[in-house]
């Protein structure tokens, strides 16, 4: 419980210091439903920490009051959307600030983010360009680590237990920083070194910020700082060493370079990019093989889609196109794990949801995990059915709450396509089975993951 304890109160204390780090003030919105401050200076803190998550306190809360709720983080109002409905009246697509980029920006005290619309338009295209022309570029390297994780999966016995997770975390470290970073990480030391700094600055991401808990130790503090300053040492070597030069093989921070962004905001970038695609990619893979052994129609069905597609030719980057069921398991995936259960926005202006207005500089929570297990909008909302997402509606609804189409976020829209690449090759060879009697328990962070271990094994088909 206590491990819950601290999560609850530094995930919010996350998304406050990401959203407010740059606007100090805010005003009370008033006449919103929801609760009265627990305690005078944590405000409803303590109610977050009784809930177990950010995540399950606004279920609660949602479930209580309704659509749009209120609650306190210390002397702040906090206002959070529950619905579609209410979602539809405040998202702007023409919004081009990524909120998962910057509240990342914001707990790593970057400060290049939020610039003007012009430039927030043109530092989006060219993510978008730098994960198609890495994926692109990449593809056979990415196919050759997916056909790696098969052969070792065929060596095992059928009866083996395999660490899911641990293996999806080391398959998507291999992929995310060769193809973000290039070819120094074709060494696996140089992997597993990568991947401990980025669990270091992960793992403090969001902590101790507020709360001073970093700055009490000594020896975590120093450890963050060695982390982030060893991963922005290898950032910088590569940015160097890559810039000016015509490159054969091009990676995601060549599109960064080759754009009117000076060096500190490539770094930052980067940065940001390597951190989250990692981490996305890995729970993406580990939830979708989690969701098929449970689900034989499903893992049927998508091995005669990748069969037609493919037949017995290669895997190609054409075909990987024509996947379209295989794209509807990735998205109901997303939607029954609830991926990433909350997102941010400030309020920049005055505005009005439903009956009740929106102060300017309101910190306002998108309730993403209870808007995806919302049952007037997702018919049985606990069955993972990826055919919910042949109505071209559903997928329109998909799509404004940031997980498909043009408000996808860059480092998800990677981890699609490497996800659906890893299963082609694994659903192709190998029959995904779950472990008898194992129950997978959420934990619900900036990403959601599995409290523990996932088991799993496998057979040849």
């Amino acid at each position: 419980m206590l491990d819950f304890a601290i999560f609850a109160v530094t995930f919010l204390l996350a998304l406050v210091a990401a959203v407010l780090y740059l606007y100090p003030a805010s005003r009370q919105a008033a006449g919103i439903p929801g609760i009265t401050p627990t305690d005078e200076k944590d405000g409803n803190l303590p109610d977050i920490v009784n809930s177990g998550s950010l995540h399950e306190f606004l279920v609660n809360l949602h479930e209580r009051y309704g659509p749009v709720v209120s609650f306190w983080f210390g002397r702040r109002p906090v206002v959070s959307l529950g619905t579609v409905d209410v979602l539809k009246q405040h998202i702007n697509p023409n919004k081009t600030l990524d909120p998962f980029e910057t509240m990342l920006k914001s707990l790593l005290r970057y400060q290049s983010s939020g610039g003007n619309v012009s430039e927030n338009y043109t530092r989006k295209k060219l993510y978008e360009n730098g994960v198609t022309d890495s994926l692109q570029s990449n593809f056979a390297l990415l196919l050759k680590l997916s056909e790696e994780l098969l052969n070792k999966w065929l060596s095992y016995p059928e009866s083996q237990h395999i660490p899911l997770c641990q293996h999806m975390l080391g398959f998507a470290m291999k992929s995310a920083t060769q193809m973000v970073m290039g070819s120094t990480f074709e060494d696996d030391q140089e992997v597993i070194r990568f991947q401990k700094n980025h669990g270091t600055v992960w793992s403090e991401i969001g902590k101790g910020f507020l709360d001073g808990s970093l700055d009490k130790s000594t020896t975590r503090k120093k450890q963050y700082e060695d982390a982030l300053m060893q991963l922005e040492s290898i950032l910088k070597k590569i940015i160097k060493e890559r810039k000016g030069k015509n490159v054969s093989q091009c990676i995601f921070i060549d599109s960064l370079i080759q754009g009117n962004l000076n060096d500190q905001q490539i770094l930052e970038d980067s940065m940001i990019f390597s951190l989250a695609s990692c981490i996305i990619t890995a729970k993406l893979c580990t939830w979708a093989i989690c969701f098929l052994t449970t689900s034989e129609e499903v893992q049927k069905k998508l091995y005669e889609e990748i069969d037609q597609v493919f037949g017995k030719g290669p895997i190609t980057p054409e075909k990987i196109e024509q996947l379209r069921y295989c794209r509807q398991v990735l998205c109901e995936t997303v939607r029954t794990a609830k991926l990433t259960p909350v997102s941010a926005r400030l309020q920049d202006i005055e505005g009005k949801i439903d009956k009740f207005i929106i102060p300017r500089e309101t910190l306002v929570l998108y309730a993403l995990g209870v808007v995806l297990q919302d049952p007037s909008t997702w018919p049985s909302p606990y069955k993972f059915d990826p055919d919910r997402f042949n109505d071209e509606s559903v997928m329109k609804t998909f799509s404004l709450l940031g997980f498909s189409g043009t408000q996808e976020c860059p480092e998800l829209r990677f981890a699609y396509m490497v996800t659906t690449v890893l299963l082609s090759v694994l659903v192709r060879r190998l029959r995904l089975l779950p472990v008898e009697g194992q129950v997978i328990e959420t934990k619900y962070e900036l990403v959601t993951s599995s409290k523990e271990e996932a088991w799993i094994t496998v057979s040849q088909r």
